[in-house]
């Protein structure tokens, strides 16, 4: 009997509810109706973006036949990489990539060389028209590379460096949007500790060279992604300065191959592909650097 009454206490006895169940937040609470809709526009809006890319790097394992169905198909069926190796074979594509490569190396250093000196005097120095100054410079901004094309390009065949790669590389060097970007990071540096170095027997070139630029790695290391981008990518300025087929890079050379009869489609997405690589790893190796740069020059 003893047992019997246990069990019937037991068993009326209310269950203990479990744990509640919580948003996995910081604050434990459910998101709001606009962190929701912010979050589901920016998930959307980053999809937008890679789709393109995505479909392109899959189409390019896709034979020419299964490239052509309708509707098409996202993923390959029959993947192969003969498209990559008979793309990279149909023209002089290593040529190519290396003056790719010497006018994107080259063109961003000069780039964060110029920027990074000029930044520094419009951010540090005080002199009259330094305000009126930065703003031309941010008027510049304004005006697209089609207005100043004749111009400028007047101005290198005038110094003999049209069909070079120095016709390439110096140009374009200087760019508003990086001046931009460096002075409103240098802002944010102390003056105290410039006036410190001043102090100690420090010149200008020691104090800019051994303590601003190291200081300003994050903004430097966004100054040089964009830079990267658009020198690699420039098509118009190549195309009109490098008329000599050897001095021409990798986006003028695959516009030129894709014109071309009877070249088949999944070819070309395969030497674009490769294009695409050399940006990404670059990207993925300076992205912290990059948020954190975007991130503190916002600030100010």
């Amino acid at each position: 009997m003893s047992t019997q009454s246990a069990l019937e206490q037991t068993q009326s006895r209310p269950e203990t509810p479990g744990p509640r169940r919580t948003w996995t937040s910081s604050t434990g609470r459910p998101p709001s109706v606009s962190t929701v809709v912010r979050t589901t526009l920016l998930t959307a809006g980053a999809l937008a973006t890679i789709a393109p890319v995505v479909w392109a790097a899959l189409s390019s394992f896709k034979t020419q036949e299964e490239l052509a169905q309708t509707p098409p198909t996202l993923v390959p069926h029959h993947p192969t990489v003969d498209n990559y190796t008979t793309g990279l074979q149909a023209f002089d594509f290593g040529h190519y990539l290396t003056n790719s490569l010497i006018v994107t190396v080259s063109a961003t250093l000069l780039t964060l060389v110029i920027n990074s000196m000029a930044a520094y005097a419009l951010a540090k120095y005080n002199f009259r028209g330094r305000t009126l100054l930065f703003m031309i410079t941010l008027a510049t901004i304004m005006i697209p590379l089609q207005v100043i094309l004749l111009p400028v390009y007047q101005m290198v065949a005038s110094l003999g460096m049209t069909n070079s790669l120095l016709g390439l590389i110096i140009p374009p060097a200087a760019t508003p949007t990086g001046v931009f970007l460096l002075r409103q990071y240098m802002l944010t540096l102390p003056d105290e500790m410039i006036e410190a170095a001043r102090i100690d027997g420090a010149g200008e070139w020691q104090i800019f060279w051994r303590i601003i630029l190291p200081l300003s790695r994050p903004a430097l290391a966004v100054v040089a992604i964009f830079s990267v981008i658009w020198r690699w990518n420039d098509f118009l300025w190549p195309l009109i300065v490098a008329q000599d087929e050897s001095k021409q890079t990798l986006p003028v050379a695959i516009a030129r191959f894709a014109s071309q009869q009877a070249i088949p489609f999944n070819q070309i997405l395969a030497v674009s592909v490769v294009t695409i690589v050399p940006i990404v790893i670059i990207f993925l190796i300076l992205q912290r650097q990059i948020i954190a740069g975007l991130a503190q020059g916002a600030i100010k």
